[in-house]
C-alpha cells in the first residue's frame, strides 16, 4: 500500500469533468484507490464518490492505493493532477 497527499491546482477544483478524468485513469488500474479530503473519503473509481469530496483549488487530497499496480496507478493520478486535469486556465 502506498499513500500520497497532493494539492489540487486547477482553477475549478475537482469538479465533474476533473472527477470524471480521475475515475477514468483510476479504472485503468487493478489496485483499489481511496481518496480523502477534509470533507469525505471516496472510492477513487466512483464518480459519485469523487464528487462528494468537494476538493476545491488549493485543497489537499490524500490518495491511498493498494494492489499489484499501485505505483503505476499513483504515478498516473499524480501526473493527471499536476497537469491540472489537462484544463486550460
Amino acid at each position: 500500500m502506498i499513500q500520497k497527499t497532493i494539492t489540487i491546482q486547477n482553477k475549478l477544483g475537482l469538479h465533474a469533468r476533473a472527477a470524471s478524468k480521475f475515475v477514468e485513469v483510476a479504472k485503468e488500474h487493478l489496485s483499489s484507490i481511496s481518496v480523502t479530503s477534509s470533507f469525505s473519503k471516496a472510492n477513487g473509481k466512483s464518480i459519485m464518490n469523487m464528487m462528494l469530496l468537494q476538493a476545491t483549488c488549493h485543497s489537499d487530497i490524500s490518495i491511498e492505493i493498494d494492489g499489484e499496480d499501485e505505483q503505476a496507478a499513483m504515478d498516473a493520478l499524480i501526473e493527471l493532477i499536476n497537469n491540472k486535469f489537462d484544463e486550460a486556465e
